[in-house]
């Protein structure tokens, strides 16, 4: 059976993009997955300095773990200020540093969601540019707009989203 690993790139208790982000693990059939919380990789910042006296954080070591193991991610991002959010990036930051490519040319279904119209449109732009430098494949991207407006129950209530979430999912499941 094949294994997805599913995260928000969000430390919040109450993040939007984790509610977003499970409920699409929930649509793919036939796969395991788990549900990351990027609470569970906190560490120091990241500085070359840090790196060349301490080396790698076990934190980090054991997130990229996680990464090999899979066969594919879901990932959505928090738009903090049009950018990832600090807890991501300083995740993204030491992962990247114990493998270059991150992503290991697996695939990904990248997301976002936020309280506006756009729903989280920047942090995507940047992650799709970004993330495949680091041996991303990105084979779908889905941006819900106006979370509190069209998400609730655990579930996406827009019919028309709901639709297009599916159809990025089935993407995703047969690029696996």
């Amino acid at each position: 059976m094949k294994h997805i690993i599913v995260f928000a790139g969000s430390n919040s208790s109450t993040s939007i993009n984790k509610q977003l982000v499970t409920y699409a693990s929930q649509l793919v059939d036939g796969v395991s997955a788990t549900v990351l919380d990027l609470n569970d990789f906190e560490m120091p910042i990241y500085s070359s300095d840090r790196e060349q006296a301490e080396g790698f954080p076990k934190e980090a070591i054991d997130f990229v773990s996680h990464l090999k193991g899979a066969d594919g991610f879901i990932v959505s991002l928090a738009e903090h200020n049009g950018a990832y959010s600090t807890a991501f990036k300083n995740i993204f930051d030491w992962a990247s540093r114990v493998e270059q490519k991150t992503f290991l040319n697996k695939s990904l279904l990248l997301m976002a969601t936020s309280p506006g119209a756009r729903g989280g449109a920047s942090v995507l732009e940047m992650a799709s540019d970004r993330f495949p430098r680091h041996d991303a494949n990105i084979v779908a991207q889905f941006s819900l707009p106006s979370f509190y407006d069209n998400f609730s129950d655990g579930k996406i209530t827009n019919e028309a989203l709901n639709s297009e979430l599916l159809n990025k999912v089935k993407l995703f499941k047969d690029s696996l």
